[in-house]
């Protein structure tokens, strides 16, 4: 089954390692460069496809532009945006989500988001949601590259596989 590994904020920024973002998570689930850059690694060597959602894409731009000497990492932010809006290997098509912002999936975001603002759920958080189930729906294995345990809750589960009959004859 093909996999997609949808990259949040916080791994991005550790990965581009953005000063004062240089790891993130929990006591017991701590990210650094090192880590996540294993991690990515990994899934590549797997044929897993990368994914940047949009919700990232300005989050993380954000981050950026907060930070001073910011030009290497600028650069190599700019060269991943690249690669994903070309669709280069690993990355997913950037495209692809554009169908997820139109007006009718965006009217169902919205009608969304005040459960999800009660439970804490932030509007980037929610669209990577939504991303994730638009894969799943696919036939993605789909995979929150996050350090957010709520966000991780909200991981789709793997689709499920039809169950084969056996070739076998039964006299």
């Amino acid at each position: 089954m093909r996999k997609v590994l949808i990259i949040d904020t916080s791994l991005l920024c550790v990965w581009l390692q953005i000063p004062k973002m240089e790891n993130c998570g929990s006591d017991d689930d701590k990210w650094d460069f090192k880590r996540v850059d294993e991690k990515i690694k990994s899934e590549i060597k797997q044929s897993t496809v990368l994914v940047l959602p949009l919700a990232v894409v300005i989050e993380t731009g954000n981050h950026i532009a907060q930070t001073n000497n910011n030009h290497n990492v600028a650069q190599n932010f700019k060269e991943i945006m690249t690669k994903a809006a070309d669709e280069t290997s690993p990355w997913a098509a950037f495209g692809e989500q554009v169908e997820l912002w139109e007006a009718e999936e965006l009217k169902q975001l919205a009608a969304k988001f005040p459960q999800w603002a009660i439970a804490g759920t932030s509007m980037g958080d929610g669209s990577i949601v939504i991303l994730g189930e638009h894969y799943q729906k696919k036939g993605f294995c789909v995979e929150f590259l996050t350090a957010d345990k709520g966000l991780k809750a909200q991981q789709p589960s793997p689709p499920v596989q039809p169950k084969r009959r056996s070739s076998r004859k039964i006299n």
